[in-house]
């Protein structure tokens, strides 16, 4: 359902800053929402940015921001309110908490940047709901918060009124998406030709490659076997195949590959194929057909299965989405 806009036309959208907060986490979203305003004419947004004391807060990389207004004297519904994420802590990050909890409620909808989330949690704003957050902290918020499912892949996840993003620069992607539903495709694609960025990646494109998300396995035999897989994504990759070139049982294979790189062989070779199928899609010109042999998946119709599964869009849309001109030409 898309939401309504507040009277007049304008929608408030309310960011708010502390002590300690990501400073892209704010200007990224801050960026969009205003661009969107010089695409679309008029005045789609009111953007302000607010603190505890209306006072001005150090970001964590030492950034100082000057918000707009105080908390107390934000709108009492703003249209879209903004959690980012950082690294505040103590009476100041207890007083925005505090604050969420009376005033997340009101909003119609309501969104986190990357750690956001912890603080939406904390006001019990995200109860029930399922949302993302930066990798390296899904498994923190998982566990203080079992009421809430954590998805720890997507770079964006919405669930209702509630829309919650990955680390820094998903909170872009997040919100050229939220503009588009607002007005339109064509102002959102005016505001990520301006950023220099896609229009959208697919919210549940993950968050990252199959060799940063995984962790490098220390026997050489495993780190041999995750090279292969990476330079031959169109290889026998089955766990008796790799077994027998990492010279083990599969099944003390498969037990050490998961123990060292938290994850299990298969998933991980899901990761890889998807990821260079991806690359082939974005930088070359190659058909669906060439792709999928090349990728290891066989047949277009394979092909099109993972990525349906993986990135919710089929691999013609998304090879329409973003192959670059270069592969174009």
């Amino acid at each position: 359902m898309t939401p309504l806009p507040a009277a007049g036309g304008t929608r408030d959208v309310l960011l708010v800053v502390f002590d300690g907060v990501q400073s892209l986490d704010v200007t990224g979203p801050l960026e969009v929402f205003t661009g969107a305003g010089f695409a679309a004419g008029g005045s789609p947004y009111r953007v302000r940015t607010a603190s505890v004391d209306g006072g001005p807060v150090r970001a964590s990389s030492g950034l100082r921001l000057l918000p707009d207004l105080a908390l107390g004297d934000a709108p009492s519904a703003p249209h879209t309110l903004v959690v980012p994420g950082g690294s505040g802590e103590g009476a100041d990050e207890e007083r925005v908490v505090a604050w969420l909890r009376h005033a997340a409620p009101r909003a119609t909808r309501l969104v986190s940047v990357c750690t956001g989330a912890r603080l939406l949690a904390e006001a019990g704003a995200l109860d029930g709901r399922r949302v993302t957050s930066h990798w390296a902290y899904c498994d923190t918020l998982a566990r203080d918060h079992p009421e809430i499912e954590v998805d720890p892949d997507p770079i964006y996840v919405r669930d209702g009124h509630v829309a919650t993003s990955a680390g820094v620069t998903a909170g872009i992607d997040l919100a050229l998406a939220l503009v588009e539903e607002d007005l339109g495709r064509d102002v959102a694609l005016t505001v990520a030709r301006h950023l220099v960025v896609f229009l959208r990646r697919p919210g549940n494109q993950a968050q990252f490659s199959a060799q940063l998300a995984a962790q490098t396995a220390s026997r050489a035999p495993l780190r041999e076997v995750q090279r292969w897989i990476t330079e031959h994504p169109d290889a026998d990759l089955s766990v008796a195949a790799l077994a027998d070139r990492a010279r083990l049982s599969p099944r003390h294979f498969a037990r050490a590959f998961q123990a060292e790189t938290g994850t299990t062989p298969g998933r991980y070779v899901e990761r890889v194929r998807l990821e260079h199928a991806r690359r082939l899609l974005e930088d070359t010109a190659y058909g669906i057909e060439e792709i999928s042999r090349a990728s290891g998946y066989g047949t277009p119709e394979a092909m099109r299965r993972a990525f349906l599964k993986a990135l919710g869009t089929p691999p013609s849309e998304y090879g329409r989405r973003f192959r670059s001109a270069v592969a174009l030409d």
